[in-house]
């Protein structure tokens, strides 16, 4: 239908346009704008404007169709000709031809943006994109700005970071409200506009007129595309289908925009100008479509709830004068209906799928909302419209974009404001709605925030439009849609409603745009003060406030354990920051300075009505309902926080904002209820309510929120304690920790509340509650500096901390916008002034450190908090952890060497306003308490521990230290008319108190207790203190009347307080009869009959404390005043040696406070230590008693022992790993000789690690090397110049391989093989310098047979290991060390090699027949045995360790040759490896780390095992030509048909070698080895001569050849080098080598002159490589150490080591190489042979033949790319260089620190065949091994084969940290110890080893 009316309107009727051409006719574009510009440049210019609209109306409504195509899918039919594609172009042609007044449009453009006058860059950017925030420059904390300003602009030594935009954003430069000037970049800095010429009218003439109408055309589509969503259906898809529809348009808008200031301002007052507005969209006149659109935006407006006000039937409301309150208007009672059927249709679709057994939504009744700002929305212009549909449309990526692309208009930006203001509610509306709340969230605050942040801005808007009130009203109306009926404290008849924190709206943080929007603008003074100001929005929100108090309440389970353990407590306390504590601490921040004294008022009076009600609403009287606890009490912190800020901040008097003392009361029993339940958590009495409630217990005290949680509820119990009376408060606090009976100086009592194994740990919770209390000064006197300095010590002491999670540990102020930034100046001085840092550092086994701090000493020795550590604990063990330093620290220092106790801390000194609280310390309850809990301990009563003693002293010394100055010893306490306590204690005061003796309590004991047994004897008793002291048991009396006896029960005492409160009549009081029990605890018939006991007791508190001492010590008599002795002490208090040490110290530090305070008590500390007392017999300890405390000892006994073997099995284990891991360092490894050394030994015994047996590898039971096999392409890196390569950080630096040794390898075979014959080819070379097997081993043997076995058992085992069994992997059963085969022993005798090894006196001659003999005999390969199978296997394990392209290089697929090939270069590989491991020479000689558990010889005896298979024909074997003359005619013959032999000088001498060696039967003898080494130098020898001469120029030869040859008929011709080098001169002169001097060969000529010393260089380098790498070889064949030696004289002594010096050499003259020449033939004759092969060769090709003689052999060690010093320069090349595969942005970039590439992680678009970018590159540059670099998130990762790990960062910042992903964006800089580090890895192939953790990445990487 759609489709229809479109294409009607099409071709509706229009007014007859004679001028215009026909449409159907191609138009002259440019022409007709032109002659319409000059129309409309006349000065009536009617005309022109008509003919204009005409043409618009018809070319805009051309594109009419394309809605049709969204709506209907019979678009094409509609759209004629060219599809509605073409028109859609055809129109945006058309209106940029009109723009340009026929010019070109980019002139136009250009023209455009000379006229740009703005001074703001204004970029916008979307989500990830990376920008930088200044902290020094920003006056706003949301203050950003674009890389590009950023490096333009100077922030150096500026707190600044890079970060990921996570909403989007807009770049700030230039922008003086947000930052500062001098923080502007260079484009940025304010131009004065004067100097922007005026823009000429006629220039942006055209674009006033088409606009108009190109936008509405933009918001006609809008409406046609919309259709609301079905209920069921969402409607994504079609609202997707249309955007897309749209993007060249709204793209076109964005692309004005970006032409600059002048096109800006043109949009801006088509945007804003209502006249326009109102023509074009008014839906009256002829045309059917626009009326059609006109009807489809009033059904838009009206399904979303809004009415349009011309619709006056539904409200009669005015709109209210902009002054007054919009709350103030209340009370439109026909708004309620509405609003009732409104909410209905909008909540059913969520109701319905509320699923069943939810509690039902509470739904409030909306008359007090204010329904103009719920529901009237009324659109003057197209900006309004715009972003109507914006918000409709969920806010299309797009149109955020062009509508932020606007704001640099300062007229646009106010307009704009206001607009998103007026649809504040509505965009509340829709995201509640949304499907997709995340990324709407994200765009609504990308706007918001760059509205909000600008406070010129946002105070305009709070008064012009009611900014605040908006906000509060739709916060209130936004969780309005989730409340449920509270069910604390009086389930049946609770009032209260709080938010259901299972909701949607609450678990996914839909509610947070809105909150962070209303924090942002609270942060502007001026906004604050309003809200502050306004009564009605203070009772709004403490009104909202309260939705959340009380909020998730737990309820204890008693019987079973919860089924279902909901997960919505961390969206509870995730809302109550964001919600109420963060719009909290933005209040606070205004309220600093004594002139805001009336914003607190009213704050904590609006505060205390709404606690009020809530008391009211939830019925609470006095007691709270037992087993429940929410942890969720906004409005009790609401108030602490304000009270404190008043009392610190603005000078007020407190009790002019504090209640009564009722409501003081009622104030104090939750917070102090969820003290008590932190208690319980950790007591384990809410198991049954699973882990979440331990999660609620550590998020309430976590650092993001202990600010705004438990510190203002102790606050505010502080605040309470400190007015209330003190025995009430101390009562109320045993009673809510349910340790009241207890308490009680019988030795058994009967806990009616609570499990005799949870007394202890309450008991304990208690007490230290108390000592947080009285102890803690944070919110009383403390200022900001030292709470900072507090805090971070409290932290430092708990464990060393990275600055990072310092910074995170700490809590700052919590609100973001307050300007207090962690990082401030004051964190820094105090960080360096309590803490030293660590740089990080390397342990051998790998693992990394990062930089770290830790605590000074002397903060140790007088700082260490042990109250403030407790309070900010998350786990129990960092207090435990925090202690143990502590005693480390004494211990080290010398200070104390026992188990001290907690250090006593001197405390801030108390604000006057808070002095009541220390009446606490002196209130006979707490005095009562502390006496019977010392008495207790000191009889040894159960459920008492150390830490209860512990505390109970640091409660009486801090009553010490705050005793009351003006009580004097003399005078006799007598205090009011005290009816409590009075025969306990006489006074209240703690200091005279401590000397009262008490004689005799009355108790009520259970009848079975010891107590009550009494006999007969004891009815008299004696009163002396020595009888009680030697019974030890106390003495029972009958007398129930006697009057000193009282019952203590705290909870009728304090029953009876809370009364006299309530009735507040003093006379009733005092008539209040003491009730002898609590009968409210005792359950009746539950318990066994209580009776009355007395107890004598005839002690006091002093004496207590005393034999408390001696009982510590364990010796009598161990406590002696010590101002006996030295009277100054009493002077000059503060002695060093009390302040450190164990309970022994703590007693005498109370013992000298207390005779400080008072000479009486003095008097009585001397007279108690007087009477000596008699030895204490041995205690009686009942059966049941001595049960328990056996148990106790006899677990502690077992826990030592335990502690011990674990301590010495890792000690164990670590001296183990080390000797078994260290890679690098020689010295401290104890060497693991594989084969034993003694002669009288037969064979070799290996020991099998699995079952543990010994004895020789036999060729049934074989026994096996546990080695580990990776393909390495390390060898093929080596490069042959000096300075490392750099990584590329600019387009221009490339790295070309082409000079790596694998490259040059790869170039020398395949030219060989261009010429000569393939399978001679195979041996003149070594491959695997790419994908070579590498074999390491960790020197460990075990059984084969016991290895299948174990490898089964891996197989079963189903635990998830980071190794594959399948693929044959496992770690050694012994060291855990990886590995992936295992090399079979070969059965031998040490004594035969021995045998072997005497040297024979056979001539050179003799020994060259025998190896041509011995390598003639073709091996049979034995007989089928056990060994010869895994022979078998290791081998072809070893072959599927790498590619086949690393195998396969012969041009005939699978010919033998090939494997010949392969496995003489395994051999090569790793003694190549060897080599570079020992520093690429073997100066050091020795066996070094990797010599000791090589795995070489074994390795060879498999390799030459399955060597010997294949025969070389005789004919071919090289070993003739070396020690044999061939007759002439033979070399020569048939060369044309068949391909040559490659010539003997092409050879690899090395390659040559192991072929020798392993085609000889094993083992090999001693001078079998050294003749084929002599050998073999002759030829190596001639090369480097050849090579010589090939490099040097023409004169150098002839002169050469002249001398060489005047030489030649000397004595020792054959061992001079003069004469050698001449020799081969004239013989390849021959040929056609030399001719080739052509201008290209010039590069080679050295432009040195040779001179005999550099030429004899040359000549040794040139054939070190060999000798380095055969005196490998006899060193692993024959175990023959390596000598050390100086580098220069390295070439003599290896080869005198090999045997090549003849033993008579003397050294007095220069050492000449030529002298180890031993030649098997007359020289000249074979030299001129081997000459004669090159010449033939030359002959046809000279070039190839001179470039295959000229060969390098002096690589250098391999080395990872040179990474640049600061990591920015890496991140801004890489983060955004596109992919050279699909040119787009890689997610996740990386680059291979190898080779330099640069790859996409896990990037789908450089998939090949499953496999991603980086394994593939990893299995093509490393052989299955890669390093790469990830940009985005400075970490390394590495790939081998099918596993990876995360290696770490080597780029740290300047506190030692590395930062992944990049989270804190600080500066980075390269860490080149751990680069090295990762170099070594690299090199020594230990990754497997060193990092642990190692997990499959699949092919995904």
């Amino acid at each position: 239908m759609a489709a229809a009316a479109a294409a009607a309107a099409v071709g509706g009727p229009q007014p007859p346009q004679p001028e215009l051409p026909a449409p159907g006719l191609a138009v002259d574009k440019a022409a007709t704008a032109a002659h319409l510009k000059a129309a409309l440049s006349r000065p009536d210019n009617r005309a022109g404007a008509e003919e204009l609209q005409a043409l618009l109306e018809r070319v805009l409504s051309a594109e009419r169709p394309l809605t049709a195509a969204a709506d209907g899918e019979e678009a094409a039919a509609a759209g004629g000709g060219g599809g509605p594609g073409a028109a859609e172009e055809e129109a945006l042609e058309w209106c940029k031809c009109l723009l340009a007044g026929g010019g070109g449009y980019d002139e136009f453009c250009a023209a455009v943006r000379a006229y740009d006058p703005a001074a703001l860059c204004g970029l916008v950017w979307t989500a990830n994109f990376v920008a930088y925030r200044c902290r020094t420059c920003g006056i706003s904390p949301c203050m950003s700005l674009c890389a590009e300003c950023f490096h333009q602009g100077d922030h150096t030594g500026h707190d600044f970071n890079m970060f990921r935009s996570q909403a989007g954003g807009a770049c700030d430069c230039g922008d003086s409200n947000v930052m500062r000037e001098s923080g502007f970049c260079k484009r940025h800095q304010i131009k004065s506009s004067s100097n922007i010429p005026c823009v000429p009218k006629d220039l942006l003439m055209m674009s006033e007129f088409v606009l108009p109408r190109f936008i509405f055309c933009l918001i006609q589509y809008l409406r046609e595309g919309y259709n609301e969503p079905a209920a069921d259906v969402p409607s994504e898809k079609d609202l997707n289908k249309v955007l897309q529809l749209l993007e060249p348009q709204i793209s076109f808008l964005e692309d004005l925009t970006k032409m600059g200031g002048a096109m800006r301002s043109v949009l801006t007052q088509v945007l804003t100008n209502q006249q326009n507005y109102k023509d074009l969209t008014s839906g009256l006149g002829e045309n059917a479509c626009a009326k059609k659109s006109h009807e489809k935006y009033l059904i838009a407006l009206k399904s979303s709830g809004l009415t349009y006000p011309e619709d006056k039937l539904v409200y009669g409301i005015q709109e209210p004068s902009a002054g007054t309150s919009t709350l103030a208007v209340q009370g439109f009672a026909g708004a309620t209906g509405t609003l009732g059927q409104l909410d209905s249709s909008d909540e059913e679709d969520q109701d319905g799928s509320q699923g069943l057994g939810k509690r039902k939504r509470v739904k409030l009744s909306s008359s007090t909302k204010d329904q103009s700002i719920m529901d009237v929305l009324k659109h003057k212009s197209f900006l309004e419209e715009l972003l109507f549909w914006t918000i409709k449309y969920e806010f299309p990526q797009k149109m955020v974009t062009f509508l932020l692309n606007m704001l640099p208009d300062q007229e646009y930006k106010v307009a704009f404001t206001k607009t998103f203001v007026q649809h504040y509610a509505f965009i509340m509306k829709t995201l509640k709605k949304s499907h997709e709340s995340d990324t709407m969230s994200n765009r609504i605050v990308h706007i918001s925030v760059q509205l909000f942040s600008n406070e010129e801005l946002a105070r305009q808007v709070t008064e012009e439009c009611q900014l605040l009130d908006i906000m509060v009203t739709v916060l209130l109306y936004m969780m309005e849609s989730c409340l449920i009926k509270s069910e604390l404290q009086d389930e049946e008849n609770s009032l209260h409603v709080v938010v259901n924190c299972g909701e949607a709206l609450l678990k996914n943080n839909t509610y947070w745009p809105l909150v962070s929007d209303f924090i942002n603008i609270l942060s502007h003074q001026s906004v604050a003060k309003r809200f502050l100001e306004d009564h009605g929005l203070l009772v709004t929100w403490m009104n909202f406030v309260s939705f959340f108090q009380g909020m998730n309440l737990n309820k204890r389970e008693l019987n079973e354990h919860v089924e279902f353990e909901s997960q919505t407590y961390y969206a509870a306390f995730a809302a109550e920051l964001e919600a109420c504590a963060q719009p909290m601490w933005g209040l606070l921040s205004h309220c600093k300075v004594r002139e805001t004294q009336e914003y607190t008022r009213n704050v904590v009076r609006y505060c205390l009505e709404a606690l009020q009600d809530w008391f009211d609403a939830i019925n609470f009287v006095d007691e709270p309902a037992p087993n429940q606890v929410t942890f969720h009490l906004p409005l009790h912190r609401y108030y602490a926080m304000f009270l404190s800020k008043a009392v610190k901040c603005q000078e007020l008097d407190l009790d002019s904002v504090l209640p009564d003392q009722e409501m003081l009361m009622k104030l104090m029993i939750h917070p102090l209820q969820i003290q008590a339940s932190l208690a319980e958590i950790h007591s384990n009495m809410w198991v049954r309510n699973g882990l979440q409630i331990k999660g609620q217990a550590m998020t309430y005290v976590q650092s993001h929120f202990c600010n705004s949680m438990i510190d203002p509820d102790i606050y505010l119990l502080q605040v309470c304690a400190s007015r209330l009376d003190p025995d009430y408060f101390i009562s109320s606090v045993f009673e809510r920790f349910k340790v009241v009976d207890l308490l009680t100086m019988a030795s058994q009592h009967q806990n009616t509340v609570l499990d005799a194994e949870h007394e202890r740990s309450m008991l304990e919770g208690a007490l230290t509650f108390l000592v947080i209390l009285l102890s803690l000064r944070l919110h009383l006197g403390m200022s900001d500096d030292e709470i900072l300095r507090a805090e971070m010590v409290a932290q430092l002491c708990m464990n060393d901390r990275t600055h990072s999670s310092l910074l995170d540990l700490i809590p700052e102020n919590p609100n973001p916008k307050s300007g207090i930034i962690p990082g401030s100046y004051s964190f820094e001085s105090v960080l360096s002034a309590v803490a030293d840092f660590k740089a990080p550092v390397f342990e051998p086994g790998g693992s990394m450190q990062q930089g770290m701090y830790t605590p000074k000493a002397e903060v140790w020795d007088q700082e260490f908090d042990p109250v403030m550590v407790i309070l900010r604990t998350v786990y129990r063990r960092d207090v435990q952890s925090a202690m143990d330093r502590y005693t480390a620290f004494l211990k080290q220092s010398g200070k104390f060497p026992g188990n001290p106790w907690p250090p006593y801390k001197k405390r801030t000194p108390l604000h006057p306003s808070y002095k009541g609280l220390m009446r606490l310390l002196h209130c006979k309850t707490l005095h009562i308490v502390l006496f019977t809990l010392l008495y207790k301990i000191l009889m040894d009563h159960q459920n008492l521990s150390e830490h209860v003693l512990c505390m109970v002293l640091y409660l009486i010394e801090l009553g010490l230290e705050n005793s009351a100055e003006e009580e004097s010893d003399e005078e006799a306490s007598v205090c009011g008319p005290e009816r409590c306590h009075d025969s306990w204690f006489p006074g209240s005061n703690l200091v005279s108190n401590m000397r009262h003796f008490i004689n005799y309590v009355r108790v009520r004991v259970p009848e079975t207790a010891p107590e009550v047994k009494r006999d007969s004897l004891a009815s008299t008793s004696s009163d002396s203190l020595s009888s009680l002291q030697s019974s030890r048991r106390p003495k029972v009396l009958q007398r129930e009347n006697s009057g000193t006896a009282q019952v203590f029960s705290l909870v009728a005492e304090r029953r009876k307080k809370f009364q006299e409160i309530i009735n507040r009549s003093s006379s009733e009081a005092n008539q209040v009869v003491r009730p002898k029990t609590s009968s409210k605890w005792s359950a009746p018939g539950s318990a066994p009959q209580l009776t009355t006991a007395i107890l004598e007791i005839k002690e006091s508190i002093l004496s207590l404390l005393i034999k408390l001492h001696h009982k510590l010590s364990g010796k009598q008599n161990s406590y002696y005043p010590p101002w006996l002795d030295d009277i100054e002490i009493l002077i000059q208090p503060e002695i060093p040696k009390y302040n450190h040490g164990d309970g022994i110290t703590a007693v005498e530090r109370i013992l000298l406070k207390a005779a400080l305070q008072s000479r009486m008590n003095k008097r009585i500390i001397e007279e108690i230590c007087r009477k000596v007392t008699p030895p204490v017999p041995p205690k009686k300890i009942t059966a049941a008693e001595k049960k328990t405390l056996d148990k106790e000892e006899r677990r502690q006994k077992a826990r030592e022992r335990q502690q011990k073997l674990l301590a010495e099995f890792a000690s164990r284990q670590k001296s183990f790993m080390e000797t078994a891991m260290d890679v690098d360092s020689p010295e401290n490894d104890i060497p693991m000789e594989i084969t034993t050394a003694e002669p009288q030994v037969s064979e070799a015994v290996y020991d099998c690690v699995i079952c543990g047996q010994s004895g020789p590898s036999s060729e049934d039971r074989p026994t096996g090397l546990v080695v580990l096999l990776q393909a390495s392409s390390v060898l093929g890196q080596c490069r042959d110049n000096i300075d490392p390569k750099k990584l590329p950080i600019t387009e221009e630096e490339q790295i070309y391989p082409w000079d790596t040794c694998a490259a040059v390898h790869d170039v020398r075979l395949s030219l060989l093989q261009r010429y000569f014959k393939d399978s001679s080819c195979l041996l003149a070379v070594s491959i695997g310098w790419e994908g070579g097997v590498y074999v390491q081993t960790c020197g460990h043997t075990l059984h084969i047979d016991c290895h299948k076995s174990y490898m089964e058992s891996l197989r079963n085992d189903q635990v998830l290991q980071g190794f594959s069994v399948d693929k044959g992997e496992f770690t050694c059963p012994l060291c855990r060390q990886f590995a992936n085969s295992v090399l079979p022993c070969y059965p031998g005798s040490n004594v035969e090699s021995n045998l072997w090894q005497r040297p024979s006196n056979k001539s050179i001659q003799d020994l060259i027949k025998e190896v041509e003999e011995l390598q003639g005999r073709p091996g049979a390969f034995p007989s089928e045995t056990n060994l010869s199978k895994e022979m078998e296997s290791v081998m072809k394990d070893i072959k599927n360790t790498t590619q086949k392209k690393y195998r396969d290089y012969s041009k005939t697929p699978g010919s033998p040759d090939n494997d010949f090939l392969f496995m003489y270069s395994v051999a090569r590989t790793n003694l190549e490896l060897e080599l570079i491991h020992r520093g690429g020479n073997l100066c050091s000689g020795g066996a070094s780390t990797a010599g000791k558990r090589s795995c070489l010889n074994q390795l060879f005896h498999v390799l030459a095992l399955h060597m010997r298979l294949y025969s070389i024909d005789s004919e071919y074997n090289p070993w003739r030509k070396l020690t044999q003359l061939v007759e002439e005619e033979n070399s020569q013959q048939g060369n044309e048909e068949q391909q040559l032999e490659v010539p003997v000088l092409y050879h690899d001498v090395t390659s040559l070698l192991l072929i020798q060696i392993l085609m000889m039967p094993q083992p090999l003898r001693k001078d079998h080895f050294t003749c084929i080494v002599k050998v073999l130098f002759t030829l190596l020898y001639t090369q480097a001569l050849v090579a010589l001469s090939v490099k040097c120029n023409e004169e150098d030869r002839s002169a050469w050849k002249h001398t060489g040859a005047l030489k030649k008929n000397t004595s020792d011709a054959e061992k001079s080098y003069e004469v050698l080098l001449s020799f081969v001169i004239s013989e390849l002169s021959k040929g056609r080598l030399y001719h080739e001097e052509g201008t290209q060969e010039c590069a080679m000529v050295s432009p040195v002159a040779w001179s005999p010393e550099s030429m004899e260089k040359y000549l040794q380098d040139f054939c070190l490589p060999f000798l380095r790498i055969t005196s490998l070889l006899q060193h692993h064949l024959f175990g023959e150490d390596l000598p050390s030696c100086q580098e220069e004289e390295e070439f003599s002594v290896l080869s005198s080591c090999l045997g090549l010096l003849p033993t008579f050499y003397q050294t007095e003259h220069p050492f000449i190489s030529a002298s180890c020449l031993d030649w098997p033939v007359p020289a000249f004759d074979i030299i001129s042979q081997w000459c004669l092969e090159i010449n033939s060769f030359t002959e046809r090709h000279a070039e190839q033949g001179k470039a295959l003689l000229i060969q390098e052999s002096r690589w250098k060690l391999p080395h990872l790319l040179q990474l640049p010093e600061n990591y920015n320069t890496i991140f801004q090349y890489y983060h955004r260089k596109t992919c050279s595969v699909c040119t787009k942005v890689p997610k996740d970039p990386a680059v291979c620190l190898v080779c330099g590439t640069f790859v996409c992680l896990k990037g789908l678009c450089c998939k090949q065949q499953s496999y991603c970018e980086c394994v593939l590159h990893s299995q093509n540059c490393g052989a299955g091994t890669g390093i790469f670099l990830l940009i985005n998130a400075s970490v390394i990762i590495i790939i081998r084969g099918h596993r990876f790990c995360l290696w770490g960062s080597v780029y740290l910042d300047a506190h030692g940290e590395e930062d992944r992903d990049l989270r804190r964006g600080k500066p980075l800089y390269i860490c080149k110890e751990r680069y090295k580090v990762l170099e070594q890895q690299w090199i020594s192939h230990t990754f497997d080893h060193i990092n642990k953790r190692w997990g499959p990445h699949y092919n995904g990487l």
